[in-house]
């Protein structure tokens, strides 16, 4: 008779980490392999571990970004603007990226790629724009997005769909890294499977617009972003870039002229999807993007435009000769272009806006004179930039 098992006592269990606990852990995990990336970034070849590493990277962000897990995702970044600007920028592009784009790999057929992309534009009107009254004539609609082809913008085999929605500054900016990765699934199941299916995080992200209201009589000017999602084979030769860097920089500059041109041709169908016939509005269109990018450039714009609306009102009541004064400097831990018009030593204006961490600050400075320029300010000086915070960049 074989002994009797001695009775053990139970092994304890493990106890589950706080989710908090783990999303910084794992927000730790991944900048540092951000980081290590970052420092290899310009070697030509990489070894098999830095690959490895590479393909380990890649599969986090889209886990987390499938996992809705965007407190992860932010942390990471957070972490990475501490630590240095490079590790911050590779892993902010690496994030965007994935999360505009959707591969979707099917059985016995060929491999999809969804891109979610937006096209920021200033819409210039009488009144403003009435929300209810966007996207209500469905041949201005359909010929938007043929035109998107015809122009050259993209493929003549891809599906496209825009939402039907202009979104404003407010809603585009809550619009999260896995929300906007759950949008182009909801599309991809639209465009290719052409089922009828809720699209949860599509609803949400159309909060409605939230900006001032005007007169029937006031002169306004609103920022717009159209949000689309195109759906093409992946191996489509029509979005292939030369591995040559001048015909690279070739294939950009033709198909940046190809947009340029759109925008004159599309523009009265753009007008007829934001408000009906009749109405007279100008469009200022911004270029099109993966949708972070376009986000991106259509915030700074509008920022600089607000920018010079404080500075011309400022000399408009002033009515003399002023001096400006363009100080880069640090507001509240991060970057910002600050500019001051003085009559003498009599303040007029101060205004001042954000600057991405990786700005070229001496190119924002030049950027801005020649915005100054504009208003007839030539009298400028600029103060020499402030050290930056190692501990936020080197």
């Amino acid at each position: 008779m074989p002994p009797k098992p001695k009775n053990k006592k139970p092994a304890p269990r493990k106890t589950s980490a706080v989710p908090e606990d783990k999303d910084d852990a794992q927000a730790a995990a991944l900048s540092a392999l951000a980081l290590e990336l970052a420092e290899q970034e310009d070697n030509d070849t990489l070894g098999s571990e830095l690959r490895d590493k590479e393909r380990d990277f890649q599969r986090a962000l889209r886990r987390y970004l499938t996992q809705d897990k965007d407190a992860v995702l932010y942390g990471a970044l957070d972490l990475a603007s501490h630590e240095d600007t490079g590790a911050w920028q590779l892993l902010r592009a690496a994030i965007e990226e994935a999360a505009a784009s959707v591969q979707l790999r099917r059985d016995n057929a060929p491999a999809l790629d969804i891109d979610a992309f937006a096209i920021p534009v200033f819409v210039h009107s009488t009144g403003g724009l009435v929300e209810a009254e966007g996207f209500q004539d469905d041949d201005a609609y359909d010929a938007l997005l043929e035109s998107m082809k015809s122009a050259g913008l993209e493929s003549p085999k891809a599906k496209l769909a825009l939402v039907r929605h202009a979104y404003d500054a407010a809603e585009a900016s809550r619009i999260t890294y896995s929300q906007l990765h759950a949008m182009a699934r909801e599309a991809a199941a639209a465009l290719v499977d052409k089922k009828v299916a809720d699209a949860p995080a599509m609803l949400r992200s159309i909060a409605g617009w939230t900006g001032p209201a005007f007169g029937p009589d006031d002169e306004a000017v609103e920022l717009r972003f159209l949000v689309g999602f195109s759906v093409k084979r992946a191996d489509d030769p029509f979005y292939a870039v030369p591995d040559d860097e001048a015909a690279a920089d070739a294939w950009f500059a033709e198909r940046m002229e190809r947009y340029r041109q759109w925008t004159e041709q599309a523009a009265p169908l753009v007008a007829r999807c934001l408000a009906p016939a009749g109405r007279d509005i100008t469009l200022n269109f911004l270029y099109q993007d993966l949708f972070f990018g376009a986000r991106a450039a259509g915030l700074a714009e509008q920022a600089m435009l607000a920018l010079m609306t404080t500075l011309g009102a400022a000399l408009a009541a002033h009515g003399g000769p002023v001096r400006a004064v363009i100080a880069p400097a640090y507001g509240g831990g991060e970057m910002v272009l600050r500019v001051q018009l003085y009559a003498d030593d009599a303040l007029l204006a101060d205004a001042e806006r954000a600057l991405d961490p990786a700005a070229d600050v001496e190119q924002e400075v030049d950027d801005m004179r020649d915005a100054l320029a504009t208003l007839g300010v030539t009298d400028v000086a600029v103060e020499e930039q402030p050290e930056r915070d190692t501990r936020r960049l080197h």
